[in-house]
């Protein structure tokens, strides 16, 4: 692994991208108090612990976090430079200023080495999430085609599935769902143990009326992580589109017990809304006794 890679993946997956369970790009592990109140990351690359104090910065005051990477990219060259623009990226994008993260993550691009193809990926496909979030889809998706083909060249599997999950969302912004579902069948077969994709999965086969196979994909994304409640809302709505109102309910119901102060839960609540109280049960029949 090169130094600039490992440098970029020691502060953990990329902000925009989300990440995949067991992917081989994430190495956290907890720093070690060395002497003088240093930890081993600041000791041996002082380089890598600026961006993790870079990033942490945006948590607490993203205006801040942009301002100190725009003085490091000014101030720095080579693979600093690099990081202070994966910063300054993701500081636009918590603030909302799409076009400078994807200025950034591009110049981030731009000035890694071509044999780099890992980190180019990473952040292409930075750039792609940003387009995306500012309305350019058609933009997105030629940057993501770009960083797809770098992540099938460094033959990382999670990573080319991560690219084609983000090239099917520019592909359903763009109104060309058949091409979409093709993007997260590649995904799923690079990592058929990542929910994500299953669930896109589902929620694309739901918009094209294909509910048996959409209900199949939302069953293994379950399976794969049955506490996410983004699998729990969409389990729902395929199965009352389904006319399955009851396991509706349940799904919609799980979300609310599982984490009822979420954003989701308020979702499923109003889900439950919508539909309306459950059917009282029929009584039971009565049986006439027989004459003595």
């Amino acid at each position: 692994m090169s130094l600039l890679l490992a440098m970029l993946l020691q502060v953990g997956p990329d902000p925009l991208g989300g990440a995949i369970a067991n992917d081989d790009l994430v190495r956290d592990r907890p720093p070690r108090t060395e002497a003088n109140g240093k930890t081993e990351q600041e000791i041996l690359n002082p380089t890598s612990a600026w961006l993790q104090s870079c990033l942490d910065q945006i948590g607490a005051d993203p205006a801040r976090a942009h301002t100190m990477a725009q003085i490091r990219r000014g101030e720095t060259s080579g693979a600093d430079r690099v990081l202070a623009n994966h910063c300054l990226g993701t500081a636009a994008s918590e603030l909302g200023l799409w076009d400078d993260a994807r200025s950034a993550f591009l110049a981030a691009r731009a000035e890694t080495p071509e044999d780099e193809t890992r980190a180019r990926a990473r952040f292409g496909m930075m750039a792609g999430n940003a387009a995306i979030a500012s309305g350019d889809a058609a933009g997105a998706l030629g940057l993501l085609n770009e960083a797809e083909g770098e992540a099938r060249t460094s033959a990382s599997a999670p990573l080319q599935a991560l690219a084609a999950m983000d090239r099917a969302r520019a592909l359903v912004a763009l109104g060309r769902g058949d091409e979409a579902l093709s993007a997260l069948g590649t995904a799923t077969t690079l990592a058929p143990q990542a929910s994500e994709g299953w669930l896109l999965k589902a929620t694309l086969l739901r918009r094209l009326e294909r509910l048996e196979d959409a209900q199949t994909a939302i069953e293994q994304a379950a399976t794969l992580a049955p506490t996410n409640p983004e699998i729990g809302l969409e389990a729902g709505v395929i199965a009352v589109l389904g006319g399955r109102e009851d396991a509706a309910r349940q799904s919609w119901q799980s979300v609310i017990d599982l984490q009822p102060e979420s954003l989701a839960a308020q979702t499923a609540t109003g889900y439950l809304a919508q539909l309306g109280p459950a059917p009282e049960p029929a009584p039971a029949p009565s049986v006439e006794e027989p004459p003595a």
